[in-house]
């Protein structure tokens, strides 16, 4: 019996030969009031649980079988492990926080020689000069390095090094509130 050639998108086709591409979609469909739809995908059908067999999510609505988490109202307290001791009553405690401590923002006496001799240097001036950093922190003035110029400092707080070095140079501080 002879092999009947099929008429169909194979028949035509030689092997290794791909189908011809579709062609674009036909003419840009004008939207009006009546044919206005959300795009696919975007709307979605919310789940209706413990509604009946028929729903998928009937009998346990699933919650699983029995036990505290499937009951009405259950919330787990935060960092709750089942009963067992939680991390953080496992973790070790150190060390103090001192809530009446006050961090000072620091600045050394060698960093000053920068100003002109005579100026006055407030807690402003260092802000604005990049000395420090947080503009809510208390300034100290450590007396490390040498000062060489004449300087009135402003400032928080002074070590005895610094005030030593200060009036030595011919300067004077201030410790402002």
């Amino acid at each position: 019996m002879a092999k009947k050639k099929s008429s169909g998108p194979r028949g035509t086709r030689k092997r290794g030969q791909h189908k011809p591409a579709k062609p674009a979609s036909k003419a840009r469909r004008s939207f009006t009031l009546a044919n206005l739809q959300p795009p696919a995908g975007s709307r979605k059908k919310k789940v209706r649980v413990g509604r009946g067999m028929g729903s998928k999510l009937g009998r346990t609505a699933g919650a699983g079988n029995k036990g505290q988490k499937s009951r009405r109202g259950y919330s787990r307290r935060r960092g709750f492990e089942g009963g067992q001791m939680p991390l953080h009553r496992r973790m070790p405690k150190r060390g103090f926080d001192n809530p009446f401590g006050v961090t000072y923002e620091v600045v050394n006496l060698a960093e000053l020689n920068v100003f002109p001799a005579g100026e006055t240097v407030t807690t402003e001036l260092l802000r604005a000069h990049g000395f420090v950093r947080r503009a809510t922190d208390p300034i100290k003035v450590l007396g490390d390095g040498e000062l060489t110029t004449k300087l009135a400092i402003h400032a928080q707080a002074f070590s005895a090094s610094a005030k030593e070095k200060i009036t030595k140079a011919g300067g004077t501080f201030e410790v402002v509130a």
